[in-house]
């Protein structure tokens, strides 16, 4: 039997709150009993908020006395575990934070929670966000909704598969190299990384600081659209926030793309990319030339360096960020005689074997003698990636690829082998390299009915560009 509240995005919620045809109390209700129902399989939360129905009830006495829905009041969202959330139980997907009761929520909370948002609960993520499978995770794989036997993508795919699922109308996630949009493309629904500093990361727990950023995970682009201009803006606790204006994306979305210029790397053009992937991308490229969008093949050489220069300059922030978490000040210790016994039990038996191995990576990057070779020269090279770009921005108004270059993996495929892991960030990573807005929308499926994403990067601060050529792709009707 179907229920009105099933498969809804964020519009049609807002429409029937709108409408008094649903209360916050029976969607937030409809979600929980959803995620009671589904969470044993997927295992998309790691902890349900028990105060979800009280914020709901509140949110109905608002509605009554004002007759008035903003578009997230009332609406039920998951949150990302590495986001912390005040009072509620944030973990990171790890056993060292096993207890870890937030004093403060972060910027991104704190805005939804203005907006008058429910927050169903945390979700599950590899540890630390470091991972492409979500098999990281001290609590657990995720599971793919699409097919168990599948990962959903990491490092948020808790927060995919929960939409994905149904769980939830919409979620937050994180993306440090692609962990938003690998996981969206894996579970067939949509992801923005937004620009760096166009959300604060102000209560993200840091995995690598100048990569970071939090972004939503929708069933719809025009979704997307709406939480980023409630979620976006400058804040006074992030330095590294963005004082930009924040557009009407929502209305700038739905303008014409004619005359757009959308750039194809011929480095994203490999003769190993499947072709399942490589025939949606090109169906995709004639959906956007038949709205009048200009797409050209360009030669962007340093490209194939991105997987080095993030796998080197990833580790060494994550060396330097996690070095507070030794169970002293917060998280979950271990006993011992002595101070450094203390440090060395509670961090060698809480950490996880990816979040130690990136942890050596970087500590060794960073020692004497290796710096400069490896680190300062990653930079370096970054620094050139981000010129080859800027020219491209020149002259394009986004860049097209594949968003991974597989479908979703069986669980346990790459588990023991890193490097074969790692390849699966090959088109996304760069998006955080150089700091700009990349999105990835679902534009099919292969034949074993798992979805397959495209992926579209701008400039900085061009999410609006990237959203609008979403949209009208998803929109297409020939």
């Amino acid at each position: 039997m179907t229920n009105k509240l099933d498969n809804l995005n964020l519009v049609q919620v807002r429409e029937l709150l709108a409408n008094g045809q649903a209360t916050a109390v029976e969607l937030t209700q409809h979600y929980l009993n959803r995620i009671a129902e589904a969470n044993l399989e997927l295992n998309a939360f790691i902890t349900i908020n028990d105060q979800a129905l009280e914020q709901a009830r509140g949110v109905d006495q608002k509605i009554a006395e004002t007759g008035q829905v903003d578009f997230l009041e009332g609406v039920p969202v998951a949150i990302k575990d590495t986001i912390v959330t005040k009072d509620l139980r944030t973990t990171a997907g790890s056993q060292i934070l096993d207890n870890y009761l937030p004093p403060y929520s972060a910027t991104v909370i704190n805005k939804l929670e203005n907006h008058n948002a429910v927050i169903l609960g945390k979700t599950n993520c590899d540890e630390f966000a470091m991972g492409s499978s979500n098999e990281n995770s001290s609590y657990g794989a995720v599971k793919n909704p699409h097919d168990i036997s599948k990962v959903p993508g990491g490092s948020s795919g808790g927060s995919a598969a929960a939409v994905a699922a149904d769980l939830c109308v919409y979620a937050l996630g994180t993306d440090t190299g692609g962990s938003i949009r690998q996981p969206a493309s894996f579970c067939g629904v949509v992801g923005l990384k937004p620009t760096y500093g166009r959300v604060s990361r102000n209560g993200l727990i840091a995995m690598a600081s100048s990569f970071d950023q939090i972004g939503p995970i929708t069933k719809t682009v025009e979704d997307v659209a709406i939480i980023m201009e409630a979620i976006a803006g400058q804040c006074p606790y992030d330095a590294t926030s963005l004082g930009a204006v924040v557009p009407n994306y929502s209305k700038m979305i739905k303008e014409d793309i004619v005359g757009m210029r959308v750039a194809l790397p011929k480095q994203y053009l490999s003769a190993d990319l499947p072709k399942q992937i490589r025939d949606r991308m090109l169906v995709s490229i004639e959906k956007l030339t038949d709205k009048g969008v200009n797409i050209e093949e360009v030669d962007v050489p340093l490209l194939e360096r991105a997987l080095a220069i993030y796998y080197t300059i990833m580790p060494a922030e994550v060396s330097a960020n996690l070095a507070r978490f030794d169970g002293i000040r917060y998280g979950n210790v271990v006993e011992a005689e002595e101070l450094w016994q203390v440090y060395k039990q509670t961090r060698g038996q809480r950490f996880g074997a990816e979040v130690k191995r990136r942890i050596l990576i970087g500590t060794y990057v960073l020692s004497a003698g290796y710096y400069d070779a490896y680190y300062k020269k990653a930079l370096q090279v970054q620094k050139m990636l981000k010129a080859e770009l800027n020219d491209i921005w020149q002259e394009y108004d986004a860049i097209i690829s594949p968003t991974t270059p597989t479908t979703a993996f069986e669980l346990g495929d790459k588990t023991s082998d890193p490097l074969t892991m790692y390849l699966s960030d090959i088109y996304t990573v760069v998006a955080n390299i150089v700091g700009s807005p990349a999105i990835s929308i679902p534009v099919g499926k292969d034949q074993d009915s798992l979805p397959i994403g495209l992926q579209l990067m701008g400039e900085p601060l061009a999410e609006g560009k990237i959203m609008k050529l979403a949209w009208h792709l998803e929109n297409y009707r020939g």
